[in-house]
């Protein structure tokens, strides 16, 4: 099966990432290239992004680069570490997400992304 790849680029910070074989992560494929302007929640970023999905196989704790689209806000969200809404060590959305690929590197890069600045998501390469 062919992996789609995507990279993500945000101030200094670029990274690439590897979609799943969900509905979710199809549409976004399909979407990109995809601009936005940077919000950060705790260890998040996340930004809106132009698609209205359905939950899909939604999960309330992620794990560190994690992809979620989080359906409420209609946000594109990159999960690096620890929220407001995280028990213990575990990563928690501000509500369920629907995970649509990781971060293939280190996703506490995103840690240096400051709210308000642009961010941009692209095809990578596939492979």
């Amino acid at each position: 099966m062919e992996r789609k790849r995507i990279r993500i680029r945000a101030g200094s910070v670029a990274a690439v990432a590897e979609l799943n074989d969900s509905q979710t992560a199809q549409s976004i494929w399909l979407a990109l290239p995809i601009r936005g302007i940077v919000q950060t929640w705790g260890d998040e970023v996340y930004f809106a992004i132009p698609l209205t999905l359905a939950q899909e196989n939604v999960k309330d704790i992620v794990k560190i680069g994690d992809l979620g689209y989080w359906a409420p806000g209609k946000a594109f969200c990159i999960f690096f570490g620890l929220t407001p809404a995280s028990k213990g060590n575990e990563i928690r959305p501000a509500s369920p997400v629907n995970i649509f690929g990781r971060i293939t590197g280190d996703a506490t890069v995103f840690k240096r992304v400051e709210a308000g600045c642009e961010i941009i998501v692209e095809r990578g390469n596939s492979g």
